[in-house]
């Protein structure tokens, strides 16, 4: 797969989980891709570890929420942009951009401070992409 060229704010798919045009913000400063979640509750399903949430993929209308169970990946301590540490669950999705598509992991937090709901890291956009950091929905029909 070749790369594609991706501003600093794209629409993206996270199909998996039902969620389209989600609004996700490219960071090259973080490491791992982060998704704001409400309601994050640890069960079981068939014995084994997942994880269910709440999301709101359009920040312009909070009634619209997603229902999303996914399994539990991982569980991480992550140091946040402010420099707090907290432990984390991380799920693994594919996460779609256009008409490409690729496994990701994402972890699950808390970011009703941020104006976007979505940060791609850079482990999530690993040899995928280019970023061009002055241009924003190169890919999608947005912007």
């Amino acid at each position: 797969m070749s790369r594609i060229m991706i501003g600093n704010l794209e629409a993206c798919n996270l199909p998996d989980l039902g969620i389209r045009d989600l609004h996700v913000r490219v960071d090259t400063g973080a490491k791992t891709s982060s998704l704001h979640v409400d309601n994050l509750k640890n069960i079981r399903v068939a014995g084994r570890p997942y994880v269910e949430f709440d999301l709101h993929p359009d920040a312009y209308n909070l009634e619209q929420t997603v229902h999303c169970k996914a399994p539990l990946h991982d569980s991480r301590r992550i140091k946040s942009s402010n420099g707090e540490v907290e432990q984390r669950c991380v799920i693994k999705t594919m996460f779609q951009l256009g008409d490409s598509q690729w496994p990701i992991e994402i972890t699950l937090t808390n970011r009703q401070d941020m104006s976007y709901l979505m940060l791609l890291g850079r482990e999530g956009m690993g040899d995928k992409v280019y970023v061009d950091p002055s241009s924003t929905f190169l890919i999608s029909s947005e912007g």
